[in-house]
Formats: structure tokens, sequence, C-alpha cells
């Protein structure tokens, strides 16, 4: 698998890819724009076609994928993930580009908006992440892709509820949140993956065995 220079290489399960190319910069219009041009500057010159992974891409289990917003250069790559589903987390529509390549290659879409919230008026919605969880939790969803605009905040609170349910301790599940976030860590986040109750849940099968970390 090739990747495009401008990005890191895939790392391992868990692994934060920060992805770097100019089109992150721009608007999503201007980003598809980008990533068409290149497209068809590839084709006309014959190149090798490229593999470029979203912004923050990671694997979080068997089965389940999170990143940052994909446009139109993340769309070769994430066809060779194979998905069945996208859990969206933001509230805005989703875009038309992205929209015709999920039903291009029969991808559903699951949307569970959730405004961006900034200390100190964060109102995270517990319902909505327990929702999520369910969707994230059946396999028959599976392969599926977690995403919200950057792959931090959104992304990373709901990841970290589904570590409780893998029975992972707070601090690994604090260490992983901070890996992505970095530098935009929020207590607020890490506050709400402490409290939020579980024990709704814990009676839903999972495709994956729980583990302690």
């Amino acid at each position: 698998m090739k990747v495009d220079g401008s990005s890191d290489l895939v790392g391992e399960s868990g692994t934060v890819i920060e992805g770097l190319a100019e089109y992150y910069r721009y608007s999503p219009p201007a980003k598809v724009a980008i990533g068409e041009e290149r497209e068809r500057e590839r084709e006309r010159e014959g190149e090798e076609e490229l593999f470029v992974p979203p912004l923050n891409f990671a694997m979080v289990d068997n089965g389940i994928f999170r990143s940052g917003f994909p446009d139109f250069a993340n769309f070769t790559f994430l066809q060779s993930l194979s998905l069945r589903s996208i859990l969206y987390l933001c509230p805005e529509p989703y875009p038309e580009a992205n929209s015709d390549f999920l039903k291009d290659n029969g991808v559903q879409l699951f949307q569970f908006g959730m405004e961006m919230c900034k200390e100190p008026f964060v109102n995270i919605p517990e319902e909505t992440i327990r929702e999520a969880l369910k969707v994230l939790l059946d396999v028959r969803n599976h392969p599926i892709l977690i995403h919200c605009k950057r792959g931090k905040h959104r992304t990373g609170c709901l990841v970290g509820c589904l570590r409780k349910l893998q029975r992972w301790c707070l601090s690994s599940i604090f260490d992983e949140y901070q890996r992505f976030a970095a530098a935009k860590a929020r207590v607020s986040d890490q506050r709400f993956m402490e409290l939020f109750d579980i024990s709704s849940l814990k009676n839903l099968p999972m495709s994956f065995p729980c583990s302690s970390r």
C-alpha cells in the first residue's frame, strides 16, 4: 500500500496518523476540488493509485476505525477498508461528495449530531453517546468508521466510553484520548468519560472481547 508523501504512514492499532496534506487547510468544497484535480493529474500521468488516510486515522478494534472528516483524497483509502457503515458525530449535513461516495460503495450513514462544545460551556449529550454506542457495538454495522471534524473530542469521547465497556482503566482511556487530542485535550471530556454510566449497555452483545488495560 502506498501512502501520499504529504501524510505519515499508517501506524499500528491506536496510533495517531497526522495527515499534513495542504488540503486540510481549506474549506470542504475547496478540499474536494483539490482532491479531484489531483486525481485527474494522476490519471493523465498514469501514476500508481495513492492511498491517503484521513486526518487522525487509526484502528480502534477489530472492524472499528476512527478519523477526522474524510474528503475526496481519502476515498480510495476508505474503499480499501470495505466499510459497511460510517458513524458521523457532527450536526451539519453530510457533504454531497461524501454522500455520493457512500451511495456508490453501499455504505450506510448513521448520524448522531453533537454540537462542538468548548469549555466552560460544555454539554456532552449522554443519551446521544449511548445510542451511538449501540450502533457501534452491532457487528452487522462492521466494518465501521467513526468520525467528527478532527477526530479528537467527539470521536474521542465515544471511543473512551467504548473503552469503559471493554473494562479499560481510566488512565489508559485518558492516555488514548490525549494522544489524539494533544494540546486540545479537555478536562471536561475526560470528566464526562469518567462519569459515564455503562450499566444499561452491559447486556449488549459485543463482537470483540472485553480486555482490561
